[in-house]
């Protein structure tokens, strides 16, 4: 069952292995035979320290070579890997209160961490009440053999709300298609280079950028989030030799605002077979400003690849792998209704008339493969024809069986092997067009943002008191949107609430302010019914509603 993933550290391939960026702008490689054996030589010293198959243990370790081993290692001893993100923004009791979240769920056997980061480790492991010290990584002196896995490869712990992370349970099985899947689509061929500087702990980074590439032991070409913030120019020179790559959006249209063409002489970018693109809805401007840039050094619009996936359908559910421009479509927001046609106010494929198109557009990803069936559903469950907005819904052997530890999620729910997102989407031309999030959370740089953690801070900072704040995350058509409704006819609060939504969101969020009294309605349990709320206002039927400008 395990073994397609890991054949690679009996039988490393000794032409080929991975080139890690260095902090001084150039490369460090190890072939597959240097990391197969030091793998095996970590797993030799997590065996000795009583790791078994199915035992689950957590990584925290900077991307580097430690890391590839390390994690490999787990996988060698027949572990469970759940790997945990360096801190990246938060301050130290914010990332420890995090780690220490996903260990109160995980109980891991052991925790690995690097020199640096084993005190932050060391407190989250006592805050969450569990025994023992970091493991900091180390080789035993022979090499171990592959022990029999157990039946979870990852658990995949979501980027969700600080208080409340959740572990996707990935197994061998879910892991093994969908890599299968990502190879398939993308055309990897045998001798193909893959680039990626995405995050290690991100199911984008992690299934679609690392382990995909490994277990095929292609060359990959791997560089930390923060080389590329520094030098986006660096990744696109991966392209002269790698063939594919994937990122969210905003990466894109990052590089068309900060990389010069003059950092781009020379380069032959005609190689360049696939830019995935995910994470978050994905507006056409993004795309075609990168295009630009890059256009007149050989790339074709054509290696565009707009991709859905999530966590919970261990990555990837569709892919666009038809050779062709992307296609961007407008709908009418005002249609925007579950279980209604969606009307469309414009179309294009990805080109000039692209410019300028981002509020209100997306992008289509792509027809589903036969072994990734995906349905729309309406609040009934019942199917939905083409061109109808309802539930994404997935099946086949990518979807996983549900969350570590019987955690559960606001939206997206395990039924009878299928993962009912949580996402609002259709299909249009065969292809599957998404919303975003149906009301409980909105993407913003690749991570869930949760409307109730910004209830909680707009509660404070307008003082209105939580019961009188409902924010609803809007799906609308590429553009992230957030609507707050407040029980109150008093708007001089707004400008701080604005301001502070602006830093925790980012100034490309709209964001709808709604004020009046009798404006939120809940279920019979007391939910708000936020996605319910916004339809009711775009339709006029909001009686009393003011929206403050």
């Amino acid at each position: 069952m395990a073994s397609a993933l890991r054949d690679w550290l009996d039988k490393p391939h000794t032409g080929r292995g991975v080139h890690l960026a260095s902090d001084d702008g150039g490369w460090e490689y190890r072939g597959y035979t240097e990391l197969a054996s030091a793998a095996r030589r970590t797993a030799g010293a997590l065996i000795e320290d009583g790791v078994r198959p199915g035992d689950v243990v957590c990584v925290i370790l900077p991307t580097d070579f430690t890391c590839i081993e390390t994690y490999f290692a787990v996988w060698a001893a027949g572990a469970t890997v759940c790997l945990i993100t360096p801190p990246l923004f938060q301050d130290g009791d914010d990332y420890v209160a995090h780690v220490a979240a996903i260990l109160r769920q995980a109980r891991p056997v052991l925790v690995i961490a690097s020199d640096g980061l084993a005190e932050y480790a060391g407190r989250a492991l006592a805050d969450a009440g569990l025994d023992g010290e970091p493991w900091l990584p180390r080789q035993a002196a022979e090499e171990a053999e592959v022990q029999p896995a157990g039946e979870l490869a990852l658990l995949q712990f979501t980027s969700g709300s600080s208080g409340a992370p959740r572990g996707v349970m990935v197994t061998w099985d879910n892991l093994e298609a969908n890599t299968e899947l990502i190879a398939r689509t993308a055309g990897f061929a045998d001798e193909d280079v893959v680039a990626s500087w995405l995050p290690l702990y991100h199911d984008m980074g992690l299934i679609g950028c690392f382990l995909t590439p490994i277990a095929r032991q292609a060359t990959l070409r791997l560089m930390r989030p923060d080389h590329f913030i520094r030098d986006p120019a660096r990744w696109i020179r991966c392209f002269a030799e790698a063939a594919h790559t994937a990122a969210p959006p905003f990466a894109y249209a990052y590089c068309a605002r900060r990389v010069k063409p003059g950092q781009l002489d020379g380069l032959d970018l005609s190689g360049w077979k696939t830019a995935i693109i995910g994470a978050e809805p994905i507006d056409p401007h993004a795309l075609e400003v990168f295009a630009q840039l890059v256009e007149p050094y050989g790339f074709s619009r054509t290696a565009f690849k707009p991709a859905f996936g999530m966590a919970e359908t261990t990555l990837l559910v569709t892919m666009d792998h038809v050779n062709r421009d992307p296609l961007a479509v407008r709908p009418d927001p005002e249609s925007l209704a579950f279980g209604q046609p969606v009307r469309m106010l414009e179309r294009h494929t990805l080109g000039a008339e692209s410019l300028g198109a981002k509020a209100g557009w997306v992008v289509g990803c792509g027809t589903p493969e036969e072994d990734v069936p995906v349905a729309i559903v309406d609040d009934a469950g019942n199917e939905l024809a083409e061109g109808l907005l309802g539930e994404i819904v997935v099946g086949g052997e990518s979807a996983c069986p549900g969350y570590y530890a019987g955690a559960e999620a606001k939206s997206t729910r395990f039924i009878d092997g299928k993962v009912y997102t949580g996402d609002a989407g259709f299909f249009h031309e065969g292809q599957l067009f998404v919303l975003g999030r149906m009301g409980d959370s909105i993407k913003v740089r690749g991570r869930s943002v949760y409307v109730e953690d910004l209830e909680a801070k707009i509660a404070e900072v307008s003082g209105l008191g939580k019961g009188r704040i409902v924010v609803v995350g809007v799906p609308g058509a590429g553009q992230k949107g957030l609507a707050l409704f407040a029980e109150t006819n008093d708007d001089a609060w707004t400008p701080e609430v604005r301001e502070m939504l602006r830093r925790r969101v980012g100034d490309d969020v709209d964001v709808t302010i709604v004020v009046g009294t009798g404006l939120i309605q809940r279920t019979s349990s007391g939910k708000p019914r936020r996605r319910y709320m916004w339809e009711r206002l775009q339709a006029g039927r909001m009686d009393g509603a003011r929206i403050v400008g």
